[in-house]
């Protein structure tokens, strides 16, 4: 089966430093990849580069067998990829349905982004309810699902989660990685970057797990849920 997303020997550095060193990664169509690592260890510097945000130093960036390497943020965004980045990052100083309207601009005709609004606020009722609210004004877990519906607006194949539960409730955590199981049985591929590892592989496929800005393992969760390597991996930033 041909991966909706699959990276060989990137290496991303911001000027002298060099903040990913030569990693592979892999994405498989309807599957959830994670990607793990304490802070520092070259999570969010993969998904930038991923994105198109921040250049590849070398290696290539492939989405849907087509070579995405140094492509810009909107090239790599019509051929399928969506992100809902760390610290959800809405517009808060915009009404929940203004942030669905902007994420909606370039997603088809007017009409085809109104169906898509209406189907994300029956998928998130707390966003219909509250679409006239400031999203600044709405909970953690509020903004959260604000920021993956913002994400899906564009019916993307493949959708990148960076930190999807960092700051919140338990209970809302649950919630919010119910829906990550929700999108891939409706079909959407997944890299899901995590620094909770017991809820990541709970519901990956596969895992990846960074240190110091390599890979320092690699495979299904039952082979490295507990694993010493992985608890060291958390311990090396």
């Amino acid at each position: 089966m041909e991966p909706v997303l699959e990276i060989t020997s990137l290496c991303v550095r911001y000027g002298p430093v060099q903040a990913v060193h030569g990693i592979d990664l892999m994405v498989p169509k309807s599957g959830i990849t994670a990607l793990l690592g304490a802070n520092g260890a070259g999570k969010t510097s993969t998904v930038l580069a991923i994105v198109g945000v921040v250049p590849a130093a070398s290696g290539t960036i492939s989405i849907l067998g087509k070579d995405m390497t140094g492509a810009p943020p909107d090239a790599i965004t019509r051929a399928g990829v969506a992100i809902s980045p760390e610290g959800r990052r809405i517009f808060a100083s915009l009404t929940v349905e203004e942030n669905l309207i902007l994420a909606g601009s370039g997603a088809g005709t007017p009409a085809t982004a109104t169906e898509r609004r209406r189907k994300l606020m029956d998928r998130f009722p707390i966003l219909g309810e509250r679409r006239g609210q400031l999203a600044g004004l709405l909970s953690g877990g509020e903004q959260q699902m604000l920021a993956v519906a913002r994400a899906l607006m564009s019916e993307p194949k493949l959708l990148l989660l960076d930190e999807p539960s960092l700051g919140l409730a338990p209970q809302m955590v649950d919630t919010i990685f119910g829906i990550v199981e929700e999108l891939k049985a409706e079909g959407i591929s997944i890299l899901l970057v995590e620094q909770n590892a017991a809820l990541a592989l709970e519901v990956a496929d596969h895992a990846v797990v960074l240190a110091n800005g390599g890979v320092a393992a690699a495979g299904v969760p039952a082979d490295l849920a507990g694993k010493d390597i992985l608890k060291s991996a958390y311990l090396a930033a």
